[in-house]
């Protein structure tokens, strides 16, 4: 089988680089270089991505053995329809590794066109390392090398206000910018690179918090032999995506002028905040998943798709978004119905198994601020409890016992939560468990008995009724001990 190469795919022209994108993995090439590679196609939008590996052992030559080349598939289910896709992405000019050539990566400073730098280097990409220092080639952290890399510029164009650069970092930190514009800053001070270049960064170049939201499994290599026969040529990059898409960018007028985003054909916003997003995001997507897990693993199933597809399982995450989460958010209701319903969709991917174990980590922690938000919002404006979302939370109170019909669950957390479970379920009856643990601050941040009139005693009849007859009928049961007979389960 041939190897990947501009020539043979018909691809001669050069792209002047005005994108520095820190970070060549799967999410980046699979999001952030399909959205360019689409605006070069369909809106003329020429812009060429030179891609800086930002840790010492990368893909960056296995990606200029390529040409900077790779195929892009995308398989989902939008409104019941699978939908396949696959694409080249060309965008990419050339890759750098800093570590194996400092100067190479320097260079990228003097690119006359360059206009932008997009990053992902992790959660824990976006931190201040002390240690690091102006003449280290490379200095250790991401917002190191990047000062490193913009002071540079700043000296060769004498500071000129109109060689400064948009930087859109996605790395999934709530105000990505804000936190990488301030340790930029540090550095600036720390290294006494002077009031000209913090007054150039401050001025002339713009940053902007981001939400970013796509599945990426990455190099398929469970299926490689079913990929690659779909291709004419040997890609030892290819990476898989779901088709579902989702970028917001906090930004105006003038970063529309800059990069056309409406042009791609894509769901891409630029907002004044990206906070209601994000809250929509945390509440419907993150909020269902968490919600879901132990429900759904006492239950019996496995995977996110297993639970969704199951006529029970299925109507439940149903009637816990619609009727519950979405009421407590504020954003127009079409637009959060809209979502909810792709997020379904995403749920069913048949293309991607999603299992409930791995989603189970920490679950206490990402109730408290994935689902516990929406419980208590739903109380504040209904006056009322709602049922399924406390359903759940009985379900994750006996999901931390550890065994269910004689088999062990996948609790993960850490020590100190797995012991104070471990109390609480060792104490003699279900009404002292819920006790305890709703009124533990290290749970919740605060006593649930107290913030949550009636919350203890419905979790208290959720529980004996899951205890004595199983997930399915103790709902029934349970919600019409709540007098809720209107979209019961089952």
């Amino acid at each position: 089988m041939k190897n990947l190469e501009r020539n043979s795919q018909g691809l001669k022209e050069k792209l002047p680089v005005k994108i520095i994108q820190f970070g060549e993995g799967n999410f980046l090439r699979a999001f952030v270089d399909y959205i360019i590679d689409k605006l070069n196609t369909d809106a003329q939008f020429k812009a060429g991505v030179a891609v800086v590996q930002p840790l010492e052992n990368g893909l960056v030559d296995l990606l200029n053995e390529q040409e900077g080349l790779y195929t892009l598939f995308m398989k989902g289910v939008k409104k019941g329809e699978e939908i396949q896709e696959q694409r080249l992405i060309s965008c990419i000019q050339q890759g750098v590794d800093p570590y194996a050539d400092f100067n190479a990566y320097i260079e990228l400073a003097k690119e006359e066109e360059l206009q932008f730098i997009i990053s992902n280097t992790t959660e824990a990409g976006i931190a201040f390392d002390e240690k690091d220092t102006p003449d280290m080639q490379p200095p250790s952290s991401f917002p190191g090398k990047l000062t490193v890399l913009l002071y540079e510029r700043f000296k060769y164009f004498n500071g000129d206000p109109s060689k400064g650069l948009t930087l859109i970092p996605c790395e999934l930190i709530n105000n990505n910018a804000d936190a990488l514009k301030e340790v930029i800053l540090k550095y600036v001070d720390l290294w006494e690179l002077g009031a000209g270049f913090r007054n150039w960064i401050e001025q002339h170049n713009s940053f902007h918090n981001t939400l970013v939201d796509r599945i990426v499994p990455g190099y398929p290599k469970d299926q490689l032999k079913e990929y690659q026969s779909e291709l004419s040529y040997e890609d030892k990059l290819m990476v898989s995506a779901e088709t579902f898409l989702l970028w917001v960018i906090e930004g105006g007028e003038e970063l529309k002028a800059k990069i056309p985003l409406d042009k791609a054909g894509l769901d891409i916003k630029i907002v004044d905040s990206i906070q209601p997003y994000r809250t929509r995001k945390v509440r419907i997507l993150n909020g269902a998943h968490t919600a879901m897990v132990p429900f759904s693993l006492l239950y019996g199933h496995e995977t996110v798709k297993e639970t969704i597809d199951d006529e029970f399982t299925g109507q439940f995450v149903k009637n816990t978004v619609f009727d519950e989460i979405i009421p407590t958010l504020h954003m127009e209701r079409g637009e959060l119905v809209s979502f909810a319903e792709e997020i379904m969709d995403r749920f069913r991917n048949p293309f991607i198994k999603h299992y409930l174990s791995s989603i189970a980590l920490n679950s206490i922690s990402k109730f408290r601020v994935r689902v516990l938000p929406s419980l208590t919002e739903y109380y504040r404006r209904e006056g009322k409890l709602p049922g399924h979302l406390i359903f759940a939370l009985a379900c994750l109170i006996r999901f931390y016992k550890g065994q269910w019909k004689g088999k062990q669950l996948p609790v993960q957390d850490s020590a100190a939560i797995i012991k104070a479970f471990e109390e609480a379920w060792a104490l003699s009856s279900f009404r002292e468990t819920t006790s305890r643990v709703l009124a533990d601050n290290q749970f919740w941040g605060e006593n649930l008995t107290q913030t949550v009139p009636g919350l203890e005693d419905a979790v208290v009849i959720a529980l004996e009724q899951i205890e004595k007859y199983g997930v399915e009928e103790g709902l029934k049961n349970y919600m019409r001990s709540l007098g809720i007979t209107n979209n019961l389960v089952g």
